[in-house]
């Protein structure tokens, strides 16, 4: 039978366990969603709310992103639902000198009455004094000590960022460039990942480098563009800008006996050539799974690119002979910057076109091979366009 009172101490001893197990569950992890699958933008307005459980007055938070190659600040993701002031936006860092004195300084900034902006002449101060924020508070972000863009908390409320509030929000802040700084990565090393593997396979090939700068920056320009049109988010255009350098991707898998041809190709060459957009998808599908990427947000929006951008709105393109609205618009978008940039650049076996024969060639497609709205959208920015081209000139090698 065995000792009672050995028995007894034994019930006692799993008694307590089982209660405080039930007891154990009891709490809820607030920040559990960012374990589940969902956008950068889906967990930054879940941060928001969980924010607002606290500090009810942080009515907005966004990011933005700094690009490096051409100094510009742009507008990214934000908080808010239909109340943001500012959309499809981008500036020279030079032209924010508020936000430049942060990045001087390196440290986070606080305006509690922003009555201070309101002799600012920037278009980006502008819109946010007609929204009528009261207060700011503005984190920069750096991922080794490489500055990235900044995160700002705005509230319609004056003198409610204390330093108990700052305090809080900080963790919160450093919590969404911590997430943003990794997909972003992730981002930048599968292209780099494809890049690099491109000018080892191919390293004479012409479109490689500087080709890749430009034409990723002309479909940014285009989807801008198109934004209020199309309801682009800063998302989207974002992952179009970064998604652009990997169009060609499947021609890592053409012979150089046919992609380094300098002459026109045969029937049976061209029908080789034409496999890359469908080998480019397959590529892109293999290297998801290889980086663990496959929930990347806007991974549609990369193959889309890959396999599409040879499609033509007449159906003549290909590889799937696809018609007008057809063709999703991240690839009219790509196709058309890509074509511009070819048209615009030299080669072994070309000169280079001028902007304006460039312009009156991709008119002449439009409608037929290429969107209208899309070589529309290119040839307004006549301006932006040899900003680009002046930034990023052709290698020595073809000069």
């Amino acid at each position: 039978m065995g000792n009672p009172f050995l028995r007894l101490g034994l019930f006692r001893k799993y008694r307590v366990v089982i209660i405080m197990s039930n007891s154990s569950y009891q709490h809820r992890d607030t920040l559990a969603f960012l374990n589940q699958g969902g956008s950068l933008k889906e967990k930054l307005v879940a941060i928001h709310h969980v924010v607002q459980r606290n500090f009810l007055f942080v009515a907005r938070i966004a990011v933005t992103l700094y690009d490096p190659e051409t100094k510009v600040l742009k507008t990214y993701l934000h908080s808010s639902g239909s109340d943001n002031p500012i959309a499809n936006y981008q500036t020279l860092l030079d032209n924010a000198p508020s936000l430049k004195e942060i990045l001087r300084r390196g440290q986070p900034r606080v305006i509690n009455d922003m009555l201070c902006l309101k002799a600012g002449k920037q278009l980006h101060t502008k819109q946010l004094d007609r929204q009528k924020y009261a207060a700011s508070y503005t984190l920069p972000i750096f991922n080794n000590s490489h500055f990235i863009g900044f995160i700002f908390f705005n509230s319609y409320q004056k003198n409610v960022f204390s330093t108990q509030v700052l305090e809080s929000l900080d963790l919160y802040g450093h919590l969404i460039a911590f997430i943003a700084i990794n997909e972003l990565a992730a981002l930048r090393t599968l292209t780099a990942a494809v890049k690099t593997t491109g000018q080892m396979t191919h390293f004479r090939d012409p479109e490689t480098g500087v080709h890749l700068d430009r034409m990723s920056r002309y479909s940014l320009l285009i989807a801008r563009a198109l934004a209020d049109k199309y309801e682009l988010n800063d998302e989207y255009i974002e992952h179009v800008f970064m998604f652009s350098p990997l169009h060609d991707i499947g021609k890592i898998g053409i012979p150089d006996s046919i992609l380094l041809k300098p002459g026109l190709l045969t029937e049976a060459e061209m029908h080789i050539m034409k496999t890359h957009a469908s080998k480019g998808r397959e590529m892109i599908d293999d290297l998801l799974a290889n980086f663990g990427l496959e929930n990347l947000a806007h991974v549609n929006v990369l193959r889309n690119i890959a396999v599409c951008h040879h499609e033509a709105v007449n159906g003549s393109g290909y590889p799937y002979g696809k018609v007008g609205d057809e063709i999703p618009l991240e690839a009219r978008i790509v196709a058309v910057a890509d074509i511009f940039d070819a048209l615009t650049s030299k080669r072994p076996y070309k000169e280079a076109w001028s902007n304006e024969v460039a312009f009156t060639t991709l008119q002449r497609m439009a409608g037929e091979q290429l969107d209208q709205d899309c070589v529309a959208a290119l040839i307004d920015n006549k301006k932006e366009i040899t900003c680009i081209q002046q930034r990023f000139q052709e290698e020595a090698s073809f000069l």
